[in-house]
């Protein structure tokens, strides 16, 4: 006879095998097999009923888990001097888990009953069941100060790299953290504010040479003006959040809703469950449900959270860090829609037919707890038939009705023939020093798709509700590109043997058709990055002018409130519409809206920038090492000042100088975007073909100079040398000037 398995039994297994939760595991680890599985049936029910287990999506799992963020208190350290602490919101009906604080070399001292915010890490083996890392100590706020350390006598001095700022901070000598003369150094405030002479700092982080790797992002933060510290109160109104209740919310909680980001994603915004449609009317169709982190929950409209919010407009990302725009207790923790916690939402049920049109949409604000928070990579492996321990129990339920509902979207998006840009993007590989170990091209999955998908299936149906309902928002705008811009980009394709009709109007299924035709050929970079130049910047705005890129009349960002501010305004108006709540957008904000599209399409310009910025002092970085080296890549811009190259390896952007392309004088057609050369003729245009040397890569600013040497195979021609200080064509001109004056003598002197 089969023996079943003790509750203690079971309970220990699913605590070591968080992965393996499902009956069917549980059942094969034990051996239990035919009728017996009846028997383990009945007992996991008990457990389900005593409040050990929680059945979510076929799997059993242990109800009792801490978000990844969560608020603890010190209770002190034990007699081997470990440092312990005790979660503030614990919800669990089991045994409470025991956190062990692993505090840094840099981290504040720690005391008994101070409350921090700490990022967890689930232990297995150990005699706790959590390991803390510091955020930051509850109730304070300490400024963070950049500059460059110069040592003293008396410990040092903080000398600021900000811009206007000439304010110098004291630095004890057991403050120093052992930093050196001249290294680039965070630190924070330390001891009392308004103290007389100068104010004291201690350092935090020592990072080197202020044009090494890891300074890199600090210093565009700074460079550009973006808001890296939250002012006291707007802290402590974070602290202060309580995450929500069932209370005036609909149960959402049983819809397995999942996320699926990045591998290293912090914070999790958008969560999505699909199943094929049980109307009977709708033969083939699907329903899509997709549910977003009710940001407007915890920060309302007035509040402190929510001027700091509209002032930083959008959450800034670079390779090493994240300048968020809200406080680590939202954005990492309540706000964000972690693997088995409640999290408050708004959702958006969406029906669709068989051909993926849109029948219908009703939106909800509820509360959810997702089963699982999942990354591409692992999806989409388990989609191709290589499903993992924490996928493969996903998979018929929930995985793949969503691609099911993607690929009915897919033929609605062929229909409507949006812009389909090839344009690879990068990806910086960091060590933990800051130093860049790989520059590659990110690998676009149907797993990435799919999410874009639903997100902007979803973000209509905000727009299209809010239109029916007369209730103003932030339109995301996106108008067609200028005639100007239009004859260029003709021009361009004419030259390469490729034709973009005139005299009709445009539609992105014209531009598309041009993609096509040169996908596959060795014009196609030039193709796809002349018609991203003829496109306009996107930006927000209360009128609605559509979004031209995507084809779409009636378009809004509703998916992202933890990173953009304008979705959080969509989340209020819909509120509104709804009458979910006071929390809604309020008449008094209606005049606003212009003034609020417009600063925050300016904070979303100055975080490309920064970004871009950022990436092109990394990949000088990167490259610093190769001087010398010879690189293939083709040219992507010309200037009267020289020529840019996008080099093939990295896709980094270089210059390579007029001075120092061959030895002749090369003539400059801004029209057609050209040079060529006065001596030999030679032209030199979009998209051609390039072999340069790397001659400079500079980190600190981000500059990559590069030498010619070879044009579409062709070894660069010199042309005729030139004098010391003159060039070809300067001696040419005086010489015809000359012969001109010439004439004129002569004609008087027949006169």
């Amino acid at each position: 006879m089969t023996r079943i398995p003790t509750k203690s039994e079971i309970l220990d297994w699913i605590s070591e095998n968080p992965s393996l939760t499902a009956k069917r595991d549980i059942a094969k680890a034990f051996g239990i097999k035919g009728a017996a599985r009846s028997d383990l049936k009945r007992v996991l029910k008990e457990l389900e009923a005593d409040g050990h287990l929680e059945k979510r999506n076929r799997s059993y799992q242990d109800p009792d888990r801490l978000p990844p963020v969560s608020i603890l208190q010190v209770i002190g350290p034990d007699r081997d001097g470990d440092l312990y602490a005790k979660p503030m919101e614990w919800q669990g009906e089991g045994v409470e888990p025991v956190v062990l604080v692993v505090p840094r070399a840099s981290d504040p001292a720690l005391g008994a009953g101070d409350r921090i915010l700490a990022r967890l890490t689930l232990i297995k083996g150990e005699d706790h069941h959590y390991e803390a890392r510091l955020i930051r100590r509850i109730g304070t706020n300490p400024r963070r100060v950049l500059g460059v350390f110069r040592k003293t006598a008396e410990g040092g001095r903080i000398l600021p790299i900000d811009k206007g700022s000439d304010k110098e901070w004291h630095v004890a000598s057991d403050a120093t953290h052992g930093a050196k003369d001249g290294e680039l150094v965070e630190a924070e405030q330390a001891g009392p504010k308004g103290r007389m002479g100068l104010p004291r700092a201690r350092i935090v982080e020592r990072l080197g040479d202020p044009s090494a790797a890891k300074a890199v992002s600090l210093i565009a933060i700074h460079q550009h003006g973006i808001p890296d510290a939250f002012p006291d109160e707007v802290i402590a109104e974070a602290d202060r959040a309580k995450p929500v209740t069932l209370k005036g919310r609909e149960d959402l909680r049983d819809l397995p809703l999942i996320t699926i980001d990045p591998s290293d994603a912090r914070d999790h915004d958008d969560a999505c469950y699909a199943h094929a449609d049980e109307d009977p009317n709708n033969a083939g169709g699907h329903v899509v449900w997709v549910a977003i982190a009710d940001v407007a929950a915890y920060v309302t409209p007035g509040s402190a959270l929510d001027r700091e919010a509209r002032k930083r407009g959008n959450s800034t990302y670079f390779p090493d860090r994240v300048v968020p725009m809200l406080p680590d207790r939202l954005s990492g923790d309540l706000c964000s829609l972690h693997e088995g916690v409640l999290r408050a939402c708004i959702a958006v049920r969406m029906q669709l037919d068989a051909s993926g049109n849109k029948l219908s949409h009703r939106f909800h604000r509820g509360l959810m707890r997702s089963p699982a928070s999942l990354h591409y990579e692992e999806v989409q492996q388990a989609i191709d038939g290589h499903p993992n321990d924490r996928c493969g129990p996903l998979l018929e339920p929930v995985l793949k009705p969503l691609y099911a509902a993607y690929e009915a979207l897919v033929s609605a998006r062929e229909r409507r023939q949006p812009l389909d840009l090839d344009l690879p993007e990068r990806r910086i590989e960091l060590a933990d020093d800051g130093t860049v170990t790989s520059v590659n091209f990110k690998e676009r999955l149907d797993a990435h798709r799919l999410i874009e998908e639903f997100m902007v299936l979803a973000n209509v149906a905000a727009a299209e509700t809010l239109i029916a309902k007369k209730i103003p928002l932030l339109f995301r705008v996106h108008e067609e590109p200028s005639p100007e811009k239009l004859d260029a980009l003709r021009e361009t394709a004419q030259a390469s043997g490729f034709n973009l009709a005139k005299g009709q109007v445009l539609k992105t299924a014209h531009l598309n058709r041009l993609l096509n035709e040169a996908a596959g050929s060795d014009e196609a970079e030039l193709i796809n990055m002349s018609t991203l130049r003829s496109m306009t910047q996107a930006y927000y705005g209360a009128q609605n002018l559509g979004h031209f890129g995507l084809a779409l009349a009636r378009y809004a960002h509703f998916t992202s409130p933890i990173r953009r501010y304008s979705d959080l305004i969509v989340h209020r108006a819909l509120i509104a519409a709804h009458g979910w709540g006071k929390d809604g957008l309020r008449p008094e904000d209606y005049d606003e809206l212009d003034s609020i599209g417009e600063h925050i399409s300016d904070t979303e310009r100055r975080s490309m920038v920064a970004e871009r910025d950022t990436t092109d002092r990394y990949m000088a970085s990167y490259l610093s090492e190769r001087v010398g080296n010879e690189f293939t890549g083709r040219i992507s811009g010309i200037a009267r000042f020289g020529v840019f190259v996008k080099l093939d390896e990295t896709g980094a952007d270089g210059l390579i100088p007029m001075r120092s392309i061959g030895r002749e004088y090369f003539h400059y057609d801004a029209e057609a975007g050209t040079l060529m050369g006065s001596d030999t003729g030679m032209m030199i245009s979009l998209g051609q073909r390039v072999t340069v040397r790397l001659a400079e890569a500079a980190p600190v600013t981000g500059g990559i100079a590069l030498e010619l040497l070879a044009l579409d195979g062709d070894a660069i021609p010199q042309g005729r040398r030139s004098p010391a200080g003159r060039t070809p064509r300067r001696r040419g001109v005086k010489a015809k000037r000359k012969a001109d004056k010439t004439k004129r003598k002569v004609k008087r002197s027949r006169r």
